[in-house]
């Protein structure tokens, strides 16, 4: 498959994860829908673009299993996230529980939100080694008090790679009247996703990890009790250039004059995925990830932190680094020197990744990926590992 993407042939690029690029067909239909904007800007906004949007919901709400009214496209999750914690309305010592896998952007979003009002954020961490899902519920619900406003959860998460038991968080806290939000970027398309049987108040995704849709494509699920509620991020016009009757999506619709083609293309990132099959793309590559993480535990000596199933783990694994790899005591924004080494002297593109005390290597597959990708990772970080 790998032709099907126009990746540099020098690069072995295992980081999807982070920075998934779009197969060729898709790259083409953002270029398509760019050329019938410029033909017509005038009609293309006025008479076109909102039913074209819409469209686009239609079909993410057909492939999460949801209702085209409770979705909206927005820029990426980091985006959505903020709606939902600009929407969140909190009282000073209110709580917002997260747990210590949390993507860091995700806690300094609500680190910021709850010091405006004088509320707390809360992190529960979460049993290791992780193999029993009740034992992992239970554990995080023990941080829940009386205060406990909303719980902030990954479906899969960014720095270790594990698929959490959100449904049955989701189950849990309404028996507490909690609402939840969970962050998705890596559960779409990796995952097969229900989102109205899920049962979440909110879920944002984005479309440019696993689905390989185009840069700055995601959506934000709402529950029909909070859409009357929803704060925007960004205030313009709202409403419709085209008459059609008022909806809580109109402030996400119309956030100034901008290209639209990237949400429009995520109908091609769809089929390509579609015309693939989920199950078969979430099996090979589930598959190759096993092969990776297998490799890694034999050179690193050292044991992730959930058991070898597709439950767990999908498209991407962590492997805990040695001991002796260096610990930074926080993040600068620079990579680690590892990962650069693995860049510069082996053209390898692969997160190192700190959580908690130790360091990681996230290894992401997707369908370009092959064996001789890992190998080639596994022979370079035997030399560096030797030689640092």
């Amino acid at each position: 498959m790998k032709q099907e993407w126009t990746l540099d042939p020098d690069v072995t690029y295992l980081n999807h994860g982070s920075y998934g690029p779009s197969p060729r067909v898709v790259q083409q239909a953002q270029l398509e829908w760019t050329e019938r904007l410029e033909r017509n800007p005038q009609a293309f906004f006025a008479r076109r673009f909102e039913d074209a949007v819409a469209d686009v919901e239609a079909r993410l709400a057909a492939f999460t299993d949801c209702s085209a009214d409770d979705l909206v496209c927005v820029t990426n999750a980091t985006f959505g996230m903020n709606v939902v914690a600009t929407t969140l309305p909190l009282q000073p010592d209110d709580e917002v529980l997260v747990t210590t896998h949390e993507y860091g952007a995700v806690k300094r979003i609500w680190q910021q939100r709850t010091r405006e009002c004088g509320a707390r954020m809360v992190q529960a961490p979460l049993p290791e080694p992780f193999c029993d899902e009740s034992a992992l519920v239970d554990q995080l619900f023990e941080f829940v008090t009386p205060r406990t406003r909303m719980i902030v959860v990954s479906h899969v998460t960014s720095p270790t790679a594990l698929v959490l038991p959100v449904q049955q968080i989701c189950e849990r806290a309404r028996q507490h009247g909690i609402a939840v939000c969970i962050d998705g970027p890596h559960a779409l398309a990796m995952r097969d996703l229900e989102l109205t049987a899920l049962g979440c108040d909110f879920y944002v995704a984005s479309g440019h990890k696993w689905l390989s849709g185009p840069f700055g494509t995601g959506f934000l699920y709402v529950h029909p009790s909070w859409q009357q509620k929803l704060q925007p991020a960004i205030f313009s016009w709202g409403g419709s250039m085209s008459g059609r009757p008022r909806s809580w999506k109109d402030e996400f619709v119309w956030l100034g004059t901008r290209n639209p083609a990237p949400f429009l293309a995520l109908p091609a990132a769809l089929d390509f995925f579609e015309q693939y099959g989920g199950d078969r793309f979430r099996t090979d590559t589930h598959e190759l990830a096993r092969y990776a993480r297998h490799q890694l535990e034999a050179l690193c000596e050292t044991v992730p932190p959930c058991p070898d199933s597709i439950d767990w783990y999908g498209s991407m694994t962590a492997v805990p680094l040695p001991a002796a790899v260096e610990v930074p005591k926080s993040w600068t924004g620079k990579p680690h020197p590892l990962q650069q080494a693995l860049w510069q002297k082996h053209r390898i593109e692969v997160p190192i990744v700190k959580w908690g005390h130790k360091m990681y290597v996230r290894v992401s597959c997707h369908l370009y990926n092959a064996r001789g990708d890992i190998d080639r990772l596994v022979d370079a970080l035997k030399q560096e590992l030797a030689t640092g």
